[in-house]
């Protein structure tokens, strides 16, 4: 998971994208298996749209992969009232954004894809540094087993 600081930093970014779109009706950044990460989504139900973004994601994974258009960048999906977008922010989130019917769609896309960009270095540099291996210690290790029985194995 994603450690609380960055969470903190990507919050950041979700609320400075919705005060440079001002169309923009909430952000979602979510894992791609969905996940929420983070949202700024007032009246929405943001763990029920990470999970649907989840399933439009694996759609969308085929689509580009069935019709050879190489790895999914981005889903635009277009509502009686406004839109929903989503676009792939780095190696395993994504950011969903719902914006209203009047938005200049160029100018979703530009914010959406910088705002992705930011997100998707700040979750896979997280996720990089927790997935390190702690400092090897150098203390020496006991030869016997504790007593109380013996250690547990993984099979």
């Amino acid at each position: 998971m994603v450690p609380e600081a960055e969470v903190q930093d990507v919050l950041a970014e979700l609320q400075r994208l919705r005060a440079r779109v001002p169309l923009l009706a909430g952000a979602l950044a979510a894992s791609t298996d969905g996940l929420v990460l983070a949202q700024d989504t007032p009246g929405v139900e943001a763990e029920g749209v990470a999970a649907l973004t989840a399933a439009s994601l694996g759609v969308a994974l085929r689509m580009t992969e069935a019709t050879g258009r190489g790895g999914f960048r981005e889903l635009l999906v277009r509502g009686e009232t406004g839109y929903i977008a989503t676009y792939a922010a780095g190696s395993s989130a994504v950011l969903t954004l719902l914006a209203e019917d009047r938005i200049n769609v160029g100018r979703l896309h530009l914010e959406g894809r910088r705002a992705s960009t930011r997100i998707g270095e700040l979750v896979d540099t997280a996720l990089r540094r927790t997935a390190q291996p702690a400092p090897v210690s150098h203390a020496p290790r006991p030869r016997t087993p504790p007593a109380g029985g013996p250690l547990p194995h993984r099979t």
